[in-house]
């Protein structure tokens, strides 16, 4: 969008907060670059010039506006709806790849090699691999910063920085502020920074592009939530998190222009990670807007949209995970998979502690439960060998499901397991891989709604109308659960 002059002009001068993420404005004059929302007299057109991304905006040598802070940007929305080689990369490096494997590892996991990666995303981001996680790494500087008492040595390889110089270096740059300085401001704001209770606890916003409905996004995870992994606790939504250095639990708390956010980690470094999780998790880089649009251009449709616009889809924090409780939770009731992933959890999962709730353990990774002895679960003897087969896949890594995985590569391999049908295909496209256009043409839920605003409620009739709903087949679903008196739908047929 960068490259439309006229209608990027067109939203500053709007600040229309509908565009932050999607581009970022540089100013010649000021050397500083901002999100398009930015509440300051809109420069004149002469002077502005515009990147799409934060990291391109500082290897050219602006500073992050003090006042409209870019880097608190929800993400573009263009990483969470395409599969190609950019998107699966941005994902990656959001998941902090970048950082942990350096660039041959993010080069390995997505296929291609390194001097491919660099060549496609600066071309259309403006920036290399490192650029983009140098930005990453100033963001997390700077939240730590202004939201903890630590000191600054433990804060800059927290962030992911080689050395203290480094991280000095790089908050100036970005900044224009030392780091001591960018901590002074946070308290003349805020008074006395850090968090009080539970050590490596930090509270944070996340923001979102307006409108979000909370409805059935928070009311989908407390209703498919695994005792002991994840709960609903004084209005928020608390779950334990496996994170690269160590582990640990989110409270996320819906508020009507962000989500609260308070994590509590055992180790700093894994912060950046977890923010990215919860972020994809809560589909908050989603654009609404967009979406309802062309949802509305359906007649059947619009009452819905109308009702309560901004629906997300609920995703997960672990793609191994969720595809784990998509095999249990066939043909049974959401009650009956939460059962079947409670006893697996207290069986294999990893303990924790949870001094402000009641959350016990991690959900088990492939690894603790590829050696479960099938006679120990309670399910037919047909859905033990998916269970087996998919676990024993997973830890073996001859199946991958991440961030970097190919949507349509991953739904190819996952169909050829054994017990694998179209709805647990879908549905692990849907809320584990992040495919907006993932579509349960057989979930029961969904035909029931279908039939009650005069629909074909066939899979191939319902999949034949869907087609006008495409690229967000995935949000229609939302809507039409929303329908149906048990929008928490785990039978398919």
């Amino acid at each position: 969008m960068h490259t439309d002059t006229e209608r990027c002009l067109r939203a500053v001068q709007a600040k229309d907060a509908r565009f932050d993420g999607w581009f970022f404005t540089a100013v010649l004059t000021t050397g500083i670059y901002c999100r398009p929302s930015c509440p300051v007299v809109p420069p004149k057109p002469q002077n502005m010039t515009f990147y799409p991304s934060a990291a391109a905006c500082q290897q050219a040598g602006f500073r992050a506006c003090k006042r409209c802070r870019p880097d608190t940007s929800p993400g573009s929305p263009e990483w969470n709806q395409r599969a190609d080689l950019v998107a699966r990369a941005m994902r990656l490096i959001g998941d902090g790849v970048v950082d942990r494997e350096g660039v041959p590892g993010l080069a390995a996991r997505l296929g291609y090699s390194t001097r491919q990666i660099e060549r496609q995303l600066l071309a259309e981001l403006g920036a290399g691999p490192l650029a983009l996680a140098r930005a990453q790494r100033a963001q997390t500087a700077r939240l730590l910063i202004e939201t903890t008492a630590l000191p600054m040595a433990e804060i800059a390889f927290a962030a992911g920085f080689a050395s203290i110089r480094t991280f000095n270096d790089t908050v100036r740059e970005v900044y224009a502020l030392a780091p001591s300085e960018l901590r002074t401001r946070a308290l003349r704001a805020k008074g006395s920074p850090g968090t009080k209770g539970t050590p490596g606890t930090l509270t944070l916003r996340l923001p979102f592009r307006v409108p979000l409905n909370p409805d059935n996004l928070f009311g989908h995870l407390a209703a498919t939530a695994v005792p002991g992994v994840e709960e609903w606790r004084d209005g928020a939504y608390r779950r334990t998190l496996r994170l690269p250095y160590g582990h640990g639990i989110a409270a996320l708390t819906p508020a009507p222009d962000h989500i609260g956010c308070r994590l509590t980690l055992t180790d700093l470094r894994d912060l950046p990670v977890a923010i990215s999780r919860c972020r994809r998790m809560l589909d908050l880089d989603a654009d609404p807007v967009a979406i309802d649009d062309l949802l509305r251009r359906d007649p059947l449709l619009t009452p819905l949209v109308d009702k309560a616009p901004g629906r997300r889809v609920p995703r997960t924090v672990d793609e191994a995970e969720f595809a784990v409780r998509a095999v249990l939770g066939q043909q049974v009731s959401t009650a009956a998979a939460r059962t079947h992933a409670a006893r697996l959890v207290v069986a294999h999962g990893e303990p924790v502690d949870d001094p402000e709730g009641g959350l016990t353990h991690l959900f088990p990774s492939p690894e603790a439960l590829a050696g479960l002895d099938p006679e120990s679960l309670a399910l037919p003897q047909s859905r033990r060998t998916t269970l087996t087969t998919l676990v024993r896949q997973l830890a073996e890594r001859t199946l991958r499901l991440g961030a970097e995985s190919d949507w349509d590569e991953a739904r190819v391999r996952l169909a050829a397991l054994p017990g694998f049908g179209p709805w647990t295909v879908e549905a692990i496209a849907m809320r584990a891989l992040g495919d907006p256009d993932a579509f349960l043409a057989t979930d029961l839920g969904m035909r029931r709604a279908a039939q009650e605003l005069g629909l074909p409620s066939t899979p191939a009739a319902l999949t034949a109308r869907a087609a006008a709903w495409r690229p967000w087949r995935a949000y229609a679903v939302q809507y039409l659960w929303a329908t149906d008196d048990h929008p928490i739908n785990f039978l398919p047929v």
